[in-house]
This record gives C-alpha cells, structure tokens and sequence, in this order.
C-alpha cells in the first residue's frame, strides 16, 4: 500500500529525522544516534548555545539555611498583606508549581482565604466585585526566580540598571522611583529577587486590600506592615500572637538585637529572597540529554527540539529566538496578541504591558518573555493565563490571527464572552499584522511570524517542552521541603491553611 508522506521543509534544510505520514504517525527514516548528533549540534549552534547548566555563577541557597526557613514562614503568613487575609504563598504555593493554577489570581477578599487553585473566588461583598478575577494578570511561578538578571515582573517595572557600555551599576529601579531612575531605597547588588518582596505588598488586589493604609505611599504600606511585626509601641493589638523577634535574633544570630534593629522591611525582603532563591529546578531529562543521556528525552521530544531551534525561514519553529539559551528566554519583551482575558489592567479592558511603564509606543502590548524551565506545570500560560491546554498555547504561534479570532472562552475558570475578548486583543494583533506589512516593504523590520505549524509537529514540540521539568516539582516527598509543617514555629498563628477545592490541605 502506497503511503504519502508530508515532510516540513526543515527536514530538506537540516535533515530532520522525520516525516509524518496521511495519518500523523511518526515514520522514522534514520538512526537515533543521526537524530542525537543534530540535536545536541543544533544546541551548540544556537545563538546563545546551551549547555545544561544555567546556574553558571548564580548563588543558589539552600532550603535548610535559617534565612531560607525565615523567609518561608514570612511566605505563608497572612500578616504581611493589609488586612491579614492573603499571604505570598496563596497566589504563589510550591504545591501549585509557585503559581496558584487560576488563569487570574483571586488575591484580596476572597471568598475562601485558605481555598487556594480552582474555586477560588472573590467574595460578593468585595471591593468592586464583578464576577472577574480581581488581578489583572497571570500569577507567574516563582521556581527559578533566580534567573532574572534584568527584569523582574511581567511588564519588567523593577530593572536593573546599565551603564552605556552595558555594564550592571548595581542599581535598580522600581515603580518607587520610576522607571530608569534608581531607587533610593534598594541598597547597590540587591539582587532583583530581594526587591520582589516590596510591591506586592503593596498592591490592593494583590495583598494590600482597599482600606489599608488608604491613599498612603507604597512605603507607608511596607513601614506599617513592619511595625506590625515588631510589635512596636501602638502596633501591639495587629497580631495576637507574636514571636517575629525570637525568629529574628535566632536566624541573623543577635540574642540581644532589639525588634527595631532586626525586624526591617530590608530584612523582611532578604529572608523571603533566601526562600525564593531556593526554589532552584532546573535538573531536568533535557539538561541529562545534553550533557550524554542519549535515552534521557524520546525521539518525538528531540524531534520537537530540532524545531524549537530551527528558526522559521529555515523550516523550523523559531521558538529559540526568543526563548533562547539555557535559561529558555532572552529577557526581553514581546506582543504576541496572548487573547487578554479578565479585567485587563488600566482604564479598559487591555492590557498595554511593558507600555505602562515606559510610555514607549513600541513597548505597546509587549510582556517579558517568560522562561520555559518547568513551563508544562506552570501554566496557564500566557500574561493573562489565556490557555489552559500546552498544546493550545503552543498552536496560537501556528497562525495566531486564527488563534485570537477563535479563541475558546469555555477554558477558563470565569465568564466572559468571547466578543469581548476578541475586542480586547484586536489592538495587540492589529500592531503584529502591521509589522508584518511593513516588513515586506523594510527588510530591517522584523515581524512575529507564524510558524505554521501542523498538529504532528506541535505535539513534537510540546514533548520537547515536557522534558525541561525537573522532576522534584511533581514528587510531593521532594517539594513538601518548601511548605512549612507541623513542626515548624509558627510565629504569629497567622500561617495559611492552605487547601484545594475538595478540602484536602497543601500545607
């Protein structure tokens, strides 16, 4: 029987191993050892090669140093949002791939303050209740939190600053002192992650509330919320239960140190940076590929690799252009016209991204390009958690007009109709359509192209995806080492009981 074989034209370009035949199935034309060779050559040769090691010189902390321990019961506490009803850890929980597994987060006035992941609401009575999630965007994982050497947030408003040769001052600014001015504030080598722990605190949907500290600065905010843990002279009543300074003393070593000396929002800031750092997975089958494990990965994920590297003009997936290196991104901003789901953030129901905090025309509908370490756990995926499926989300590159214009507004875990949706990217797809059409006349203009990709090669590149997680994050034995259990202190009775839907406990 005669069967017709559908080729990509990457396998004339590179020689892929691989056709697909009328029914999709994989037709294996050349050994595995060709198909390891034109894997790991297509790594090296990449622009910024991979190697399987993307801690280079990173400082990666323990979870057992005491710094690590306090910042990891300064996570699950409820004391450090305004109104003591959401801690980091219920938008951001280790059991929930440090996100909470919601399109949109649900962060102040919950319904449910220790019902974490689906079914998760906001509470009829909250502050502009409307049936939306109240955080405008995704809720990003904070595994790997280390990698970020530039930006910090998805429309990258904290930054580390540069000198005009490209060389790191040591300064960073954030919303505080707008962008491009250092902040006063944040000592010279802070790392980004550090200087994390300061907004969200401050943000009302997120963990300030809307009566806090009302029309107060973001500092006001951070210098209550740490005299609150001091215990200072007025501050006494906040927490019923308050043993921070034992917590302290122990930890920086100073028996004698006094709540002022040692309980700071600078110190609050490090303990829970020492807790983030930790969270370090990046042992995955792809790394062990790379480095020699010829069995680490299956045939259809280096298949998968081959197009992940290869750009577009040579038949490939192009994803490496962005998505480069060992850490899977090159730190810097895209629009993809991701469809924009929820309450949008500003005025109107879009989303302008890294416009918002450079007024840049060209920064319209751009988000920091994400890392993919982890990424077939840690979605939904996009700036607004528009996909709920990886093999969805990897098609919207395939022909993202069509992925916008027909999204399914069933997938996600809140109504809205998909006319608004629809209405609420057209911006962002209009700006792509109108950079591809300048291409054509300006060569130098480059445009987000689709990849056009078929089903078989999607599912190659989603098994590829798949091989960038590490292990521990799915072993309840290795991540239970980043939850707080019954043994620990417990400083201010305070700590989240986290659960799932179904009443069964994440903590």
């Amino acid at each position: 029987m005669l069967i017709i074989t559908r080729c990509f034209v990457i396998a004339a370009t590179i020689g892929l191993i691989s056709c697909s035949d009328s029914n999709n199935n994989t037709v294996d034309e050349s050994t595995n050892s060709s198909l390891n060779t034109q894997v790991r050559a297509a790594a090296a040769s990449s622009t910024s090669p991979l190697t399987g090691d993307p801690t280079g010189n990173r400082f990666i902390p323990s979870i057992e140093t005491p710094l690590s321990q306090l910042g990891m019961k300064l996570f699950f506490s409820r004391s450090l949002s305004g109104e003591k009803d959401v801690a980091c850890a219920s938008c951001h929980h280790p059991k929930l791939m440090g996100g909470d597994a919601l399109s949109l987060s649900i962060g102040t006035e919950a319904e449910d303050i220790n019902l974490l992941g689906p079914g998760r609401a906001q509470s009829i009575s909250g502050t502009n209740y409307d049936g939306l999630p109240t955080v405008p965007r995704n809720a990003p994982t904070t595994f790997n939190i280390a990698i970020w050497d530039k930006f910090l947030f998805l429309d990258g408003r904290v930054e580390a600053l540069f000198d005009i040769d490209g060389v790191a001052t040591g300064e960073i600014s954030t919303p505080d002192s707008g962008t491009g001015n250092p902040d006063p504030l944040v000592a010279i080598n802070t790392s980004l992650d550090a200087v994390l722990a300061r907004f969200p605190v401050t943000s009302n949907e997120e963990m300030r509330g809307f009566s806090f500290e009302a029309g107060q600065s973001n500092e006001n905010v951070r210098q209550h919320l740490t005299l609150r843990l001091q215990g200072a002279p007025g501050y006494e009543s906040e927490l019923a239960v308050n043993n921070w300074l034992d917590e302290f003393r122990s930890v920086f070593n100073k028996p004698t140190g006094t709540a002022a000396e040692l309980i700071t929002y600078d110190n609050i800031s490090l303990a829970m940076s020492s807790y983030q750092r930790s969270q370090w997975f990046v042992s995955n089958p792809w790394n062990d590929f790379l480095k020699g494990d010829d069995t680490a990965i299956s045939d259809d994920a280096k298949q998968g690799a081959l197009l992940f590297l290869t750009p577009i003009e040579n038949g490939g997936a192009g994803c490496s252009a962005c998505h480069s290196g060992d850490r899977f991104s090159n730190e810097g901003f895209a629009s993809t016209a991701a469809p924009q789901v929820g309450r949008g953030k500003g005025d109107t129901l879009e989303d302008f991204g890294r416009f918002n905090i450079t007024s840049m025309e060209s920064d319209r509908y751009k988000f920091r390009i994400p890392s993919l370490l982890n990424v077939a756990e840690t979605g939904p995926w996009t700036h607004s958690g528009a996909y709920t499926d990886l093999t969805a989300m990897v098609k919207h590159y395939s022909n993202i007009e069509n992925a916008v214009t027909t999204y399914d507004v069933t997938q996600l875990d809140f109504v809205q109709d998909q006319a608004t949706v629809i209405a609420s990217t057209q911006g962002a797809l209009d700006g792509i359509l109108a950079a591809r059409v300048a291409a054509l006349n300006d060569p130098s203009i480059t445009a987000l192209q689709d990849a056009q990709l078929t089903d078989n090669s999607i599912d190659q590149i989603v098994a590829f995806l798949k091989t960038l997680t590490d292990p521990c994050i799915k072993d309840p034995d290795c991540i239970n080492q980043w939850v707080p259990d019954t043994l620990d202190s417990d400083p201010d009775a305070m700590r989240l009981s986290a659960k799932d839907n179904l009443g069964n406990p994440l903590n």
